[in-house]
């Protein structure tokens, strides 16, 4: 069923830039959207002035203080993000789940009507569908479910538990009126009560550094810095955002052998550099790139050639290739050689480049290859942002700069090997291919080949592209994407763990600091053959075909986490007539993926252990049975439930301390 219709998408972030036109062109977008009477409302999001009857919504990390243009229209929340774009050349952003909870729990505390999370299912940017520009080919978002279809744990299962956990206040929060009631210098709660009884509450301390203990209705709970308590009740705590019950299940990337056994299984065919057919055109000038190639390709190669006095060089002076460009990407080839690659990033598209060239006597050849790497998608006037050579001049040279900006300049759209189709499974046999037993390594402007094998089992399947440099990549003529595994840089935003308290923004807890963006590449299972599978890759800086392998995602491990003020309530089947004034043990449960069972137990710890999964350590409390207590529940078993209270762990390790079991164990 369609329950809104939107028009529009955040254009009220740019509207001020178009001046009066800005705000006359979201008045009649309005009005041309209630005119189709679809009989649902119409939503505008992120737009401050909409005309009657156009809701105004929320994006953001945050929407609690949201408030709609009207008091009469629901408070909605159409886009929570929980995790951000990863952009080639960087470190890659996550969002921890006791701030997406909390971001949750505060907007429906604060009388929040719909809330939807962009995105749920992260993605893949297939083809050349990535926008950005600089934006990978995976849109994975760090979202509850990844990219590759598998859950997020612990991330989906806690905030399974949040919406579990606010549905038991569903009749309190559609039809009570709500109170606001200070607890302390920041903190707070959000009250409601209705007529036949019932009241709920939502605790919040947003402090983002210090514990808080509360009192509410004579009874005290202890609330955590940056975290909502949930009481369906107004006296029991079912749900606490930072308290995470859920296991964190972890994923790994097995590695496949890539090719089929036949030894004449490559074939190669190599770009020509420059003007591979008839020229498109000829200018004295740089044309835009997007204009030019209207985006049915990511190239456009630029060619020109020049003189060089026969008595160059003159002593001292060494030749500098100078290019500018609005970006997104070059290789700059000087007599048929490949001299250098420049490129922009994430958050400037353009760049300028100097190359050290040496020159010949006599005719000297230029062919640049010019590249898009995804369109800008959002920004005022971003239509006219364009790409492409801006400027291009050798310095160093005997009579100074030589300026090559207006010189006769020869278009060709696109590559040769995109021309004849050499990615299509009808091209296998084209005369252009050429078997090789062993293919030619790092050579640029190179179309690879290969029979492959379907990887075993019914994992997901991702493309290890760490030994590549640049290029597309398809499968039986599915095209995958872009692939470029570019190294971001090593800086203090990557932490061992991430502290979820306080504001997130896209650079607060980043990991991957000094490796590749993005190495593998999501291939769908549907897009192979039983047999007779065919890769197809297009390298143009070069790298080693012979290292790319297909890996399987598969969860290897699982850990937890609980401490004894975790909530404990069974939120499937509480009831709030039940007085819950004895709250059963907290309780660590595990589970393999279905078809494993937990192999062995790597940590187990009952007293005030530390760290995060798969690094995990003792602290100054430790039961010494809690490795054969969690092993007697667990072991060959595909799912076990250890309480808290359990009888063998027997006398209190360290009697007054607030005790955790942390557990990893491994699946297989």
């Amino acid at each position: 069923h369609i329950i809104l219709a939107q028009i529009e998408n955040e254009y009220g972030y740019y509207q001020q830039a178009y001046g009066a036109g800005g705000k006359a062109y979201a008045m009649w977008a309005g009005s041309m959207a209630l005119a189709q009477n679809t009989g649902v409302p119409w939503i505008m999001c992120q737009q401050y002035d909409v005309p009657d009857h156009v809701i105004n919504t929320c994006n953001s990390f945050y929407c609690d203080q949201f408030k709609p243009n009207l008091p009469t229209q629901p408070k909605i929340w159409t886009e929570n993000w929980p995790g951000w774009f990863q952009t080639f050349g960087e470190s890659n952003p996550h969002r921890p789940p006791e701030d997406v909870a909390f971001s949750v729990a505060r907007f429906f505390g604060k009388g929040g009507s719909v809330q939807n999370y962009y995105v749920y299912h992260g993605g893949t940017n297939f083809d050349r569908t990535a926008g950005g520009p600089f934006i990978t080919t995976s849109y994975d978002y760090d979202a509850p479910i990844d990219e590759y279809g598998l859950k997020r744990f612990p991330k989906w299962a806690h905030l399974k538990e949040l919406h579990k956990s606010i549905k038991l206040c569903e009749h309190s929060l559609l039809f009570g009126n709500s109170t606001l009631l200070s607890l302390g210098p920041q903190q707070e709660a959000d009250v409601y009560t209705d007529h036949s009884g019932g009241c709920v509450a939502f605790l919040a301390n947003i402090d983002s550094e210090k514990d808080k203990v509360v009192t509410f209705r004579n009874r005290q709970y202890d609330l955590p810095a940056w975290s909502v308590s949930i009481l369906p009740d107004c006296k029991n705590v079912v749900f606490n955002t930072a308290k995470v019950r859920s296991q964190t299940l972890m994923v790994d990337m097995v590695p496949e052998t890539l090719q089929a056994s036949k030894p004449d299984q490559w074939s190669i065919f190599t770009e020509r550099i420059g003007i591979w057919d008839k020229n498109d055109f000829v200018r004295n000038e740089f044309v835009d790139h997007i204009n030019t190639t209207k985006d049915s390709t990511d190239y456009l190669w630029h060619t020109t050639s020049f003189d060089v006095d026969r008595n160059y060089p003159a002593s001292g002076n060494h030749p500098i290739l100078n290019i500018g460009s609005k970006g997104h990407a070059v290789h700059a080839f000087l007599n048929n050689m490949l001299i250098g690659s420049a490129y922009g990033n994430g958050s400037e598209s353009s760049f300028s480049v100097q190359m050290p060239i040496n020159l010949k006597a006599g005719k000297n050849e230029i062919a640049l290859l010019s590249m898009t790497v995804g369109l800008k998608s959002a920004g005022p006037y971003y239509e006219w942002v364009g790409a492409g050579l801006t400027s291009v001049n050798i310095s160093g040279m005997q009579n100074g700069t030589m300026d090559l900006s207006s010189n006769n300049w020869a278009y060709k759209i696109g590559l040769e090997g995109e021309h004849y189709r050499l990615f299509k499974p009808d091209q296998g046999n084209n005369q252009r291919w050429r078997p090789q037993s062993e293919p030619p390594k790092h050579q640029p402007l190179t179309w690879y080949k290969v029979n492959v094998d379907v990887p075993q089992g019914d994992d997901p399947v991702g493309l290890d592209m760490q030994s590549m440099g640049k290029g597309l990549v398809w499968l039986n003529g599915n095209a995958i994407g872009r692939y470029w595994p570019r190294t971001s840089p090593t800086d203090d935003r990557c932490t061992p763990s991430c502290d979820y308290r306080g504001k997130f923004s896209p650079n607060k807890c980043r990991a991957g600091c000094g490796k590749p963006t993005q190495r593998w590449y999501h291939v769908p299972r549907s897009w192979f053959h039983p047999s007779g599978n065919t890769l197809v890759v297009f390298e143009e800086q070069g790298g080693d075909p012979t290292k790319i392998t297909f890996s399987r995602r598969v969860a290897t491990s699982v850990c937890s986490f609980v401490s004894e003020n975790y909530p404990s309530i069974d939120l499937e089947s509480w009831d709030k007539s039940i007085s819950d004034e004895n709250p059963l043990a907290a309780k660590v449960q595990l589970s393999c993926p279905k078809g494993k069972n937990i192999s062995s137990i790597k940590f187990a710890s009952f007293g005030d252990p530390s760290g995060t999964c798969r690094s995990y350590q003792q602290g100054s409390c430790h039961h010494p049975d809690s490795l054969s207590v969690v092993e007697k529940a667990c072991l060959n078993i595909n799912s076990c439930t250890v309480s808290l209270s359990d009888e063998g762990f027997g006398e209190d390790p360290c009697p007054g301390v607030t005790k955790t079991l942390a557990i990893e164990a491994d699946c297989s």
